[in-house]
C-alpha cells in the first residue's frame, strides 16, 4: 500500500512540475486582470472594416479595449499582422503570406476593402499606448527570427503589452530572452487540436504538458471546457484568458471564471 501511495505521490508530483505555471510579472497581470481585449481589432461581421486592419485596431484604440493581434513574418523578414498562413480567406490570393515580400503584399486587400496588411511598427505607431497588447506570435518556419526581429519592437514601445503563442518553443524563447515580459500557452481542446495536429501532439498541447519548458503566466484556453490538467494549471496560479468569446456566449459565466475575456462581434465594457 506505501509502495503504491509513493508512486501515485511521485505521479502527482511529476504532473504538476509538467503543467506549473511562471510567476511574477505582477504589474502586468493586474493591467490585464479582468479587460476585454478585441479578438483581431474592433472588426465588423459585415467585413466592412476587416480583422487586424489599422481601421479595427484604431475603432479598438478609440474605444478604450484592449487589443489582440497576430504576427508573422513576410518573405524579406518584414514583421506583419496576419492571422491564417494563407491569403485566401481574407485576401482572396492563393498563397503563403511568407511567400510575398512585404512590397507584393501592400497589394492585396483585406476582406474587399482598402485596407492592406499593416506592419506591426504601424499598429504600434497607431495605438501609442493608448491601451493593452496582447501580441500573438503565429508558429512558422522562422520563429527565432520573427521573434527576435519583434522584441526590440517591443522594448521600445511605451504602453503595455503580453505576448502569447501556440506553440510552446515561443513561449520558451520569451522565457529565456525577455523573461520579465508576460507570456501565455494557447490551447484548445484535445478534440479541436486533433484535427490539425497528430493525436499525441494534441494531447500533449491541449493539457499544456510542456508548460516546464516555457512557464507561462497565463493560458488562453478556447471556449469550452478546460481538461483536468488545465484547471490544476490554473488552480497552481496561471491567470485564465479565453478566446473567443462571441454574443452567443455564456457571458455571464466567463466573467465569473476568467480573468481576460477576448472577445469579437460585440461590445463589451472595456473592463469586467
Amino acid at each position: 500500500m506505501w509502495i503504491a501511495l509513493l508512486v501515485i505521490l511521485i505521479i502527482a508530483a511529476l504532473i504538476c512540475f509538467l503543467i506549473a505555471p511562471g510567476r511574477g510579472c505582477g504589474k502586468t497581470r493586474q493591467d490585464f486582470y479582468h479587460l476585454n481585449l478585441a479578438h483581431r481589432g474592433l472588426h465588423t461581421k459585415d467585413k466592412k472594416v476587416p480583422e487586424n486592419s489599422l481601421a479595427a485596431f484604431g475603432r479598438a484604440a478609440d474605444a478604450g479595449y484592449g487589443i489582440e493581434l497576430d504576427l508573422q513574418l513576410s518573405k524579406d523578414g518584414k514583421v506583419v499582422v496576419f492571422h491564417d498562413d494563407t491569403l485566401n480567406r481574407v485576401c482572396g490570393i492563393d498563397g503563403r503570406v511568407d511567400a510575398y515580400t512585404y512590397e507584393e503584399l501592400c497589394n492585396f486587400r483585406l476582406c474587399g476593402t482598402e485596407e492592406r496588411i499593416p506592419l506591426f511598427s504601424e499598429v504600434l505607431e497607431l495605438v501609442d499606448g493608448r491601451v493593452p497588447l496582447l501580441v500573438e506570435f503565429k508558429n512558422g518556419p522562422r520563429n527565432d527570427l520573427l521573434c527576435s526581429l519583434t522584441l526590440p519592437m517591443l522594448r521600445a514601445y511605451k504602453g503595455i503589452f503580453c505576448i502569447e503563442s501556440f506553440s510552446p518553443l515561443i513561449v520558451r524563447w520569451f522565457r529565456k530572452n525577455a523573461p520579465d515580459i508576460m507570456r501565455g500557452q494557447l490551447a484548445s481542446s484535445f478534440s479541436e487540436m486533433k484535427k490539425e495536429l497528430p493525436g499525441w501532439q494534441a494531447f500533449v498541447l491541449s493539457n499544456c504538458l510542456l508548460n516546464f519548458l516555457a512557464r507561462p503566466h497565463f493560458i488562453a484556453y478556447y471556449v469550452e471546457k478546460h481538461s483536468l490538467l488545465v484547471k490544476l494549471c490554473e488552480a497552481l496560479g496561471a491567470m485564465r484568458a479565453v478566446w473567443t468569446v462571441r454574443p452567443y456566449c455564456d457571458i455571464e459565466y466567463l466573467k465569473k471564471t476568467r480573468d481576460i475575456l477576448i472577445f469579437e462581434l460585440y461590445e463589451p465594457e472595456i473592463r469586467y
